[in-house]
């Protein structure tokens, strides 16, 4: 029986921490979704077609990855997907309580869906999406913060399509 699990975020921009989780993930299951998250709450750095080719760009050697847009509640979608688990990456004590508690509403509203917390690498843990989006926000080089398969260049060519 194949193993499915959801990686869901908002991905603004998707980092190698991100990628580090994913690949980590496929040590534990057969297939990954990633689940682009449209978050009404958050403002977007770069637009949800956009980050979803990006990332399909970093899987693209694979075809145990996929990546969806997707908007409401994670579980949800997990059961549209038939998705056995919730992956989430862990970076701190305080990522680790927050997570905790939202796993927790999930396994309320859906029992049958397993939430796994992947501890980041330790150079990774400073990483997050908001530090890269300020970074290049105020012109500097990120490529040390994205996939092999990104670049700065790709973020500036979605924020130039967004602009449009």
């Amino acid at each position: 029986m194949e193993k499915t699990a959801l990686f869901p975020g908002s991905f603004d921009p998707f980092t190698v921490g991100h990628e580090e989780i994913v690949n980590r993930g496929l040590k534990l299951f057969d297939k990954i979704i990633i689940a682009v998250g449209i978050n009404a709450l958050k403002k977007e750095f770069l637009d949800i077609n956009c980050r979803v080719e990006l990332i399909k760009k970093v899987f693209r050697h694979t075809d145990r990855v996929s990546v969806v847009p997707y908007s409401g509640l994670t579980v949800d979608f997990c059961r549209e997907m038939k998705a056995d688990a919730i992956i989430r990456g862990l970076r701190t004590a305080a990522d680790f309580e927050y997570e905790r508690a939202v796993g927790q509403a999930n396994r309320a509203m859906a029992a049958e869906v397993e939430t796994v917390f992947i501890l980041t690498s330790t150079v990774h843990t400073f990483i997050s999406s908001t530090i890269v989006r300020n970074v290049y926000m105020n012109g500097g080089n990120v490529d040390q913060f994205l996939p092999d398969k990104l670049t700065t260049e790709d973020l500036r060519l979605c924020d130039k399509n967004i602009q449009k």
